[in-house]
């Protein structure tokens, strides 16, 4: 018998590198990634095999499917929140029809070997959109099923998703003679900004927290682009590669939702600075508040109910506030410099 495959799209960014690196100490299942650009040597070393391409062409994915017996699709691959506001129609391309084209692969992987293919899919806390301030500060920590009512092509993206995988997991072509509902074991967790030590961020709406420490790292003066009572969820990059992996690993029985929230501190935009500032008092960090991007945070949950996923299967972020950055986020990109600097 073949070993199982999961297939990885998206998987040069950090959390597809982040998930290589974990599962290719397991050597129960094979990795097969799918991604428009390379992987850096040290990872594509890591995998089975490597694919260029990408998830519109559904060709490519006929050729996966005949040569792989895939159990299970970790689907990252998409357009970003910033990019996608500046080409919602290409947006719409890659982050909705393709994901349609991996659910499509998943459901007809499903049906070829008789078993179902579990489908994790990381969404977004841009699938929220709160009407104001006032709402937000009364809404409090917010579940799933409010105000999924998004101000951006990407959170339409991610909330539209989020409904073609409940329906390819419970009600796929539901009036056919033979139906085939459950072959596609579609989960989703719903992220909140996820902060990373490892890449340099690259401008995204929740970008205004890793901005800090990097300006400050370099010496460099910092301009907020959000105003300093500005609230919403963040997460160190290591719990979301975890979330991914336990949301993968749990039995489909334990499951109540096909999407989770997920959270682990939720701080102010000038509580943030003032961490960075204990780590670096020297560093010049003011406000610039760009209407346009504050109007898209406050739409935000200030944090998020994430009870489900703590009770359904174990979520449990290892970093508080504190720890990720004084134990993470700060000494990591702090390095990062040092070493530039040598």
């Amino acid at each position: 018998m073949r070993k199982p495959v999961v297939l990885i799209t998206g998987a040069g960014g950090e959390i597809g590198h982040g998930l290589i690196e974990r599962l290719a100490d397991d050597d129960r299942r094979r990795i097969v990634t799918l991604d428009v650009n390379p992987l850096e040597p040290p990872i594509a070393r890591l995998v089975h095999r490597e694919v260029v391409g990408s998830i519109l062409d559904k060709g490519l994915l006929d050729r996966l499917l005949a040569e792989f017996e895939i159990d299970l699709v970790i689907h990252l691959a998409a357009l970003l929140s910033t990019r996608s506001e500046f080409t919602p129609v290409t947006a719409h391309q890659v982050n909705v029809e393709g994901t349609l084209n991996l659910l499509e692969f998943a459901q007809r992987e499903g049906e070829s070997h008789g078993r179902p293919v579990v489908f994790v899919y990381p969404s977004s806390i841009a699938a929220y959109g709160l009407p104001d301030l006032d709402t937000k500060a009364r809404a409090g920590r917010v579940r799933e099923d409010q105000f999924a009512t998004p101000t951006t092509m990407y959170g339409c993206n991610k909330l539209y998703c989020e409904q073609l995988g409940h329906y390819y997991a419970r009600h796929y072509k539901q009036l056919a003679a033979d139906p085939q509902t459950g072959r596609v074991d579609f989960r989703c967790v719903r992220f909140p900004g996820l902060i990373s030590a490892v890449t340099v961020p690259s401008g995204g709406t929740s970008d205004y927290a890793p901005e800090m420490i990097h300006a400050a790292a370099r010496g460099e003066s910092y301009a907020c682009f959000v105003r300093p009572d500005t609230r919403i969820p963040f997460m160190a990059m290591p719990d979301g590669v975890d979330a991914l992996l336990a949301l993968s690993a749990v039995p489909r029985e334990a499951l109540t939702k096909t999407a989770y929230n997920v959270g682990a501190f939720s701080p102010t935009a000038d509580e943030v600075r003032a961490i960075v500032l204990e780590s670096f008092p020297r560093a010049d960090i003011t406000w610039a508040v760009d209407a346009k991007r504050q109007g898209i945070v406050d739409s935000w949950p200030a944090d998020v109910d994430d009870e489900a996923a703590r009770r359904d299967w174990g979520f449990s972020p290892r970093y508080d506030f504190r720890r990720a950055f004084s134990e993470y986020l700060i000494p990591t990109i702090r390095k990062r410099y040092q070493v530039a600097a040598s």
